[in-house]
């Protein structure tokens, strides 16, 4: 209860800051997982996002996967979507700047330094927009160390950050650079609260803006009866 009230202040009063400064928007995720077995699993996950704090609504996206485990240290991953992006000034102001189909397999690595946790996520998308068929690469690199008193071989929080970088295979080959701190708490086993703080850099794209958001996500997993691996308890969340 006193992990869960300290989690609820702090949500509070990033909220309070971010309400301030009405050019911070807000980043919203629902994801759930389920674990088949050891090695396969399913994910659905749906995101909102805002220009600024709950106002301006101009984002969201939806997508669903399959990933693969063949170990603690790897995980492939094959995913689609549907990500919509509307014009500024208010609440989904039509005509759309984008409506686009994406398909992205995607590969992480993880690996351990003591405590600390290191992610490496190599995504590549495909992506067909109202605008013709475009191409684009994500690299993001991510530090994470769990904390907390252990609870039924999980610890309860997890600090982290990470940077990723966004290329095309057109000029001008860059398009964003996005970085990411959050603070996780997992309330039990299944699931996780996450509050971040995203900064992201664009320099040439046709789908989502916005430099500054407040992220709040909520991460769900099921489990069969069978022992899964460490790693899944203590991984980055996606964005």
């Amino acid at each position: 209860m006193k992990s869960l009230l300290i989690a609820t202040l702090c949500c509070i009063l990033i909220a309070n800051l971010a309400s301030a400064q009405l050019n911070i928007g807000s980043w919203n995720i629902i994801n759930v997982k389920y674990n088949v077995n050891n090695q396969w699993s399913l994910f659905g996950e749906g995101q909102l996002r805002s220009l600024k704090f709950y106002n301006d609504f101009h984002y969201y996206e939806y997508k669903g996967g399959l990933e693969y485990n063949p170990n603690k240290h790897i995980r492939l991953t094959t995913g689609a979507g549907s990500y919509q992006t509307y014009r500024e000034g208010g609440d989904f102001v039509l005509p759309k700047n984008n409506d686009e189909l994406r398909i992205w397999p995607q590969v992480i690595l993880n690996q351990s330094i003591g405590k600390l946790r290191i992610e490496q996520r190599y995504r590549a998308e495909f992506r067909f927009t109202r605008s013709g068929y475009r191409n684009r690469f994500r690299y993001r690199l991510g530090v994470f160390y769990p904390f907390g008193k252990m609870k039924k071989n999980y610890k309860p929080f997890q600090i982290s950050a990470s940077n990723e970088l966004f290329f095309t295979d057109k000029e001008p080959y860059f398009e964003r650079n996005r970085m990411l701190i959050a603070l996780n708490y997992k309330p039990s086993k299944s699931s996780t609260i996450q509050l971040g703080y995203i900064y992201q850099f664009d320099y040439k794209i046709n789908d989502e803006i916005g430099r500054d958001f407040i992220q709040i996500g909520y991460y769900f997993e099921l489990f069969r009866k069978t022992k899964l691996p460490e790693i899944i308890d203590s991984e980055l969340k996606d964005n």
